[in-house]
Order: C-alpha cells, then sequence, then structure tokens
C-alpha cells in the first residue's frame, strides 16, 4: 500500500480528497469517536485531532487508547458512542466488529441520533446486521472500508468506498471523512463492503504474481532490483514495498499477512455465494492456500512475506548474501 492507496488509484467524479479547506471551522462543532486504536485506527484518530475534531477512542486494550494523547479515553464503545455525534469503528474482523456493537456495553446501547461510520474489512453481511440494528436503534450506518494503509491516512490520501441507505446519511458524515481522504460513494448498504474485498483479493494476488516472477527472475541469473524495478513499472502500487520484495524486511507492517488471509477467506465465501457451488475462484484459491502457508509462520509480517512461499527458489548463494 502506498501513500495513495493499495493500487494507482485515480479520482473518479463522485470523489474529493484532501478535504481540509471545506472542513475547515465546521469540524471544531463535531464530536468523533474512534472505536479500535490499532495501527489504521490510531492514524485517523490522530488525523481528526490534527484536523481541530473532538476526538475520543475506546480500545479494549486501554494502554493502547491512552497512549494515543488525542483525547477522552472511553471506558467503553457505548460510553464513546454517548457523548459522540459521529462514531468511527475500525477492528480485525466480523467477530470483533459484532462485539464492539452487541457486546456488553456495546455501541447500539448509546446509539439513538448518531451517525455510525463502520470501517471494518468484514464483509456485507455484517453491513447489513449492522443497518438493521442501527435502524431499531435510531441510528443511521455508514460502511466504509479503506484503500490504504496508516501513509495515507496521515497524509489525508486514503481512498474510503462508501455504501449507504440513504445519500443524506453519507453527507452527515461528509466532512469527518474528507479530513481523512477521498471519498468514492459507492452504492447501497453492502455494496462497498463486497468491492473492499475484490480489490484486497487483487492486492493478494498481484502480490503472490510478484513474488512468483521475482523468484522466476532471480533463478535466470537477473538482478532482484533490476526484477522489482521492471514489476512497478507494470504495478506501480508495490514500489511502497521494495525493502520487503528485494531485501526480505517485512516490516514496518502495512498488511499484516494473517489480515490477508481473513480477507481471502471473506472475499472467497462471497464469490461462491454469488457464483453457486458449481463456480469457483481458482487465482484468488491458489493465492489463499500461498498466504496460509505464510501467514501460519509469520502472520504480522507485511504482505510483502509473500515471497517467502517462494524463498527455496532462489539460489543458494543469493539466499546465504541475504541472511548475512
Amino acid at each position: 500500500m502506498n501513500e495513495r492507496s493499495d493500487f494507482d488509484v485515480s479520482p473518479g467524479g463522485t470523489t474529493r480528497s484532501g478535504g481540509d479547506e471545506r472542513t475547515e471551522g465546521r469540524q471544531a462543532a463535531t464530536r468523533v469517536a474512534v472505536l479500535g486504536t490499532g495501527r489504521m485506527g490510531a492514524a485517523i484518530a490522530h488525523r481528526l485531532n490534527s484536523g481541530g475534531f473532538q476526538v475520543s477512542v475506546w480500545d479494549r486494550t486501554k494502554a493502547k487508547a491512552e497512549a494515543l494523547h488525542v483525547g477522552r479515553i472511553a471506558n467503553s464503545p457505548a460510553d464513546a458512542t454517548r457523548e459522540a455525534e459521529i462514531v468511527i469503528s475500525i477492528v480485525t474482523g466480523p467477530r470483533a466488529v459484532r462485539e464492539v456493537y452487541f457486546g456488553p456495553a456495546g455501541v447500539f446501547e448509546a446509539a439513538a441520533n448518531k451517525i455510525i461510520v463502520e470501517m471494518s474489512t468484514a464483509g456485507p453481511g455484517i453491513a447489513q446486521e449492522l443497518a438493521d440494528a442501527a435502524a431499531l436503534n435510531g441510528a443511521r450506518l455508514i460502511e466504509a472500508p479503506v484503500m490504504g494503509s496508516v501513509p495515507a491516512v496521515l497524509g489525508g490520501t486514503l481512498v474510503i468506498l462508501a455504501g449507504a441507505a440513504a445519500a443524506e446519511d453519507l453527507e452527515a458524515a461528509r466532512p469527518v471523512l474528507q479530513r481523512l481522504g477521498e471519498v468514492h460513494a459507492v452504492g447501497d448498504l453492502g455494496s462497498a463492503a463486497a468491492l473492499k474485498l475484490i480489490a484486497n483479493s487483487l492486492l493478494a494476488i498481484a502480490g503472490a504474481a510478484a513474488a512468483e516472477l521475482m523468484a522466476a527472475g532471480t533463478r535466470l541469473g537477473l538482478d532482484r532490483e533490476q526484477v522489482f524495478w521492471a514489476l512497478t513499472r507494470v504495478a506501480p502500487g508495490f514500489k511502497v514495498r521494495e525493502a520487503g520484495f528485494v531485501r526480505n524486511a517485512h516490516e514496518p507492517t502495512l498488511f499484516a499477512m494473517r489480515d490477508v488471509l481473513k480477507d481471502l477467506d471473506l472475499g472467497l465465501s462471497l464469490y461462491r455465494h454469488a457464483n453457486g457451488s458449481g463456480s469457483s475462484s481458482p487465482l484468488t484459491s491458489l493465492t489463499r492456500e500461498l498466504f496460509a502457508r505464510v501467514a501460519s509462520q509469520a502472520p504480522d509480517l507485511d504482505l510483502s512475506a509473500i515471497v517467502k512461499a517462494y524463498s527455496t527458489d532462489l539460489p543458494r548463494e543469493r539466499q546465504q548474501k541475504e541472511v548475512a
């Protein structure tokens, strides 16, 4: 993922990036709760705080929230929601999302009249669950999974895929979202979540292809840096992962192997449901096998660690040189 997104994404008419000018003067009155302070949640909280929004944060590991120093530390999702106008949640997956919203002292205990922005990558099924519960609790839900990582958040160039039941729901949250980056309205609830899985599937497939071709080029005696240079001419978004693909340095992590695997599983489940039992997604399935193999050994390393699936293909002298 580069500072713009995982791919070379261009604005598309319904989007706008940066957004500081249009939100200036309006954000000071907006209270935003950020639920989940992992890498992305922490960056989002910092970006909003630096833009003048009144930020509060919650994380199930309280020390992580306290370390941010961006605003009030809430004791629970409900506590954070109660004092906010807009609630942003960004956690690991479906189970974590359900715990945040439906668990003890969850969001829906205090969601009346709130705008909820769900940014986790958890699949369209979760979006519909949350939408139904939001309607019952008098809240408005926006699904807003993102393309990009921490550098894109901090630079205000994140790509936000937004789905909402009504256009006015999205407009109410737009000043907050535009502080983070480019808002791309996808359609009804569930559509943005599905599109995010499509995008992440391609990122994983392309990553596996790059790793395979790096190994093939090395076997042919080509310099690794030259092979990587050629690949990034075709897929510029991989330039940010040069350290991983060329030098086997897979930290800092922008997109963890375990998270790639989780998204591939969500995507395959979605594709199989849409296509019927007689159809398959062979490239995605094969890619999933490769990522599962590496993720079992290195779950927290960046996506570029997929090169480990091909490490035995490297000439012995090159392997020894890299270890040295």
